[in-house]
């Protein structure tokens, strides 16, 4: 049974639902279309449908992205809440149909928005969530807002959205110990710590602007080898004249010009002489400033908290649309979202399903094409 809760979250016997949504009927009047692009004729539109490949075309409808290279925004409402004190999850579900190219699958999740519909780029947000994609750069997108800041993760997630036509699952658990597990299809594809993988704090430590190299520091690894020399017998002229040239019998010097034998390979040549190197004994390593306390350090274990969390929208770009996105949950309960994860794991065996007979079938029909161009191969043969 399809279901939709956006107004009021939801006890349950083990947390708290505080957004969920199927995109069953009525799913208009719960989320809000932007009209941020608009006026410049780029904003996209948004449709409902179950997509090529489902197993129940009610009970798998999401919304999808209509057009290709539009900008598409939509988002929703829910009562403010807090993640003060413990886990929170955004889980969401993303099918791209068609090889989207260049552009964005993610959530934008953030405090209360006064007015939904210029929601778009220069909206605040709390957390960026998911795939994004342009040209051979791919990444899984998780980006925290920190007093202000955007501050993307140093090294990106691994991206699993590849443009088959099958459904995929995004999971981010962010917990009161600073730390975030982001998981893709049911598998952990990272487990770290905010403080370590994302430069939301200032360094500890800071190289001291006081500190100078040495005058007689000495940081060449390598040095030329005095006692090398260049050989008496070296011979570095590359070009020489050939001595074996004759001027010609009719050559006319006033006519012709004064003759020069031209020039020929130098058979002795061995190159431009370089002299050795050798490891330097001086050598006293790369010098490197000492590193003192940084005092605009202040350390936060909060770094997780937002004190409001009031919206999920999806605030994209795409060359190629065709995207479906469904069963949206924010909650404190695993077990809510494992509900979720199993609906779309019976999705996803009917989709790799379908899509193995469809690949199988442009294979046949590969295959015949192939054979029937040698059958007019061997026919035009016979008739020569």
């Amino acid at each position: 049974m399809r279901r939709a809760l956006c107004l009021g979250a939801l006890a349950t016997a083990s947390g708290t639902v505080y957004f969920s949504e199927t995109f069953g009927d009525g799913w208009e009047s719960r989320w809000t279309s932007s009209e941020w692009k608009k006026s410049d004729g780029t904003q996209g539109t948004w449709t409902a449908t179950a997509g090529k490949w489902f197993a129940d075309a009610k009970e798998d409808q999401g919304i999808q992205t209509v057009e290709d290279s539009r900008f598409f925004g939509l988002s929703a409402g829910f009562d403010s809440f807090s993640n003060a004190g413990k886990d929170l999850i955004i889980q969401y579900q993303a099918k791209y149909e068609k090889d989207i190219e260049c552009g964005g699958g993610y959530v934008k999740i953030g405090p209360k928005l006064s007015d939904p519909t210029t929601f778009g780029d220069p909206t605040p947000y709390n957390i960026m969530f998911g795939p994004d994609k342009c040209g051979y750069t791919k990444r899984t997108h998780l980006i925290f807002n920190y007093k202000g800041k955007n501050v993307l993760k140093k090294s990106d997630l691994a991206y699993k959205q590849e443009g088959e036509g099958t459904s995929h699952v995004y999971r981010l658990v962010l917990k009161p110990d600073n730390t975030a597990r982001v998981e893709i299809d049911g598998e952990k594809i990272y487990e770290g710590s905010l403080k370590e993988d994302w430069e939301l704090l200032a360094p500890k430590e800071i190289k001291d602007p006081e500190d100078k190299k040495p005058s007689d520091w000495v940081d060449d690894s390598m040095m030329n080898d005095p006692d090398d020399k260049k050989p008496d017998d070296w011979v570095e002229e590359k070009r020489i004249v050939d001595e074996k040239a004759k001027k010609p019998d009719d050559w006319d010097d006033e006519e012709d010009g004064e003759w020069e034998a031209p020039m020929i390979d130098n058979p002795e040549y061995k190159g431009e002489w370089t002299v050795k190197r050798i490891s330097n004994p001086a050598y006293k390593g790369v010098w490197e400033a000492k590193k003192i306390a940084n005092p605009e350090f202040v350390d936060d274990d909060t770094l997780y908290k937002y004190d409001d969390f009031g919206f999920i929208g999806f605030d994209l770009w795409q060359v190629k649309g065709n995207t479906i996105f469904d069963n949206v949950i924010i909650t404190d309960d695993v077990a809510e979202a494992d509900k979720f994860l199993q609906k779309w794991k019976t999705l996803s065996d009917v989709e790799k399903a379908k899509k193995k007979e469809e690949d199988d079938a442009k294979a046949e029909e590969a295959k015949k094409a192939a054979d029937s161009k040698d059958d007019d191969d061997d026919d035009d043969a016979e008739e020569e």
